[in-house]
């Protein structure tokens, strides 16, 4: 029976894993035949990599930061770690989400490597990461909200997405009282964090512009778009988030009148800065992330 069900569930990992390259590959072919190609070398080729530097400087940024709010989560449910020893976990865990999709997700691996090292039910650890998740999201959603305000022109649009993120917000609250209480101590913090984050990556994005030479009367729009494809590329429909953000950004790109080329340099930009970031994770793959050793060490992939 054990057999089965591990059978029945590499088959459901394969076959979710071949969705995602599938919808992946189907955005790039999407976006590819979009644009001009010559125009995208044209502008990749114009852009100033002092600015990109300092782009990928604060990504990194950002995500210490977000290591940071995780840790709170942690501490919330008994589980002590460093500063250091946390940034070294999520690093390996940005590692897995974005190179080794199919094997196991870098949230997966957290849960399982503090549950055992810790002695922490499954759903404390669980529960810890996933939060952390919305409180990136509902970071994300305040300055979406906030940005509407100088992007879009129908009312009715800008009320609904603040309405949306106050409500969202409200909710989360309410939801962590009833069902998760050892995480309230931490909610204000780790929602004041969450949009810290958010505001970090909109100055990556910012540095990116900056680096294309794209009129500054724009940035607002093409932050907008950026903000939108951060939070449709949560979805677990691509690799990473490559190619549904390329979309969002090609789209938007018509809506607001903006170089499509462009949009999508400055998303695939992201995308590698993102890319580059995580790659170093890959160190502790080799070398555990946590001071002590113990069975939890043992690798989780195969």
């Amino acid at each position: 029976m054990d057999k089965t069900t591990k059978t029945a569930s590499k088959t459901n990992q394969s076959l979710k894993l071949l969705l995602k390259f599938t919808v992946t590959i189907v955005c790039i072919w999407y976006v590819s035949g979009k644009i001009d190609f010559a125009k995208a070398r044209e502008a990749f080729g114009n852009a100033d990599w002092s600015y990109l530097s300092l782009g990928l400087s604060t990504f990194i940024v950002s995500k210490i930061i977000s290591a940071a709010r995780l840790n709170i989560y942690f501490k919330n449910i008994s589980i002590i770690l460093t500063q250091w020893d946390n940034i070294k976990l999520y690093w390996l865990g940005m590692f897995y989400n974005l190179f080794l999709p199919g094997s196991i997700s870098g949230d997966a691996y957290k849960v399982i490597l503090l549950t055992k090292r810790f002695g922490i039910a499954y759903k404390k650890t669980t529960a810890a990461v996933l939060l952390d998740r919305f409180s990136g999201l509902l970071g994300l959603g305040l300055i979406l909200a906030a940005y509407s305000f100088f992007v879009l022109n129908k009312t009715l649009h800008i009320i609904v997405l603040t309405a949306g993120s106050i409500f969202s917000i409200i909710a989360f609250y309410l939801i962590i009282k009833r069902f998760f209480k050892d995480f309230i101590p931490g909610f204000l913090s780790t929602l004041i964090l969450g949009m810290l984050v958010q505001a970090i990556q909109v100055l990556c994005v910012y540095m990116i512009m900056l680096a294309l030479h794209i009129p500054t009367h724009q940035y607002p729009d093409y932050i907008f778009l950026f903000l939108v494809s951060s939070v449709v590329s949560v979805l677990p429909l691509t690799i990473g988030g490559l190619g549904i953000r390329e979309v969002v950004f090609l789209e938007g790109s018509l809506y607001f009148g903006l170089v499509q080329e462009t949009s999508v340099i400055i998303s695939i930009l992201f995308y590698l800065i993102t890319l580059f970031t995580s790659a170093w994770g890959v160190y502790y793959v080799f070398k555990s992330p946590l001071n002590e050793k113990g069975p939890s060490d043992e690798p989780l992939i195969s």
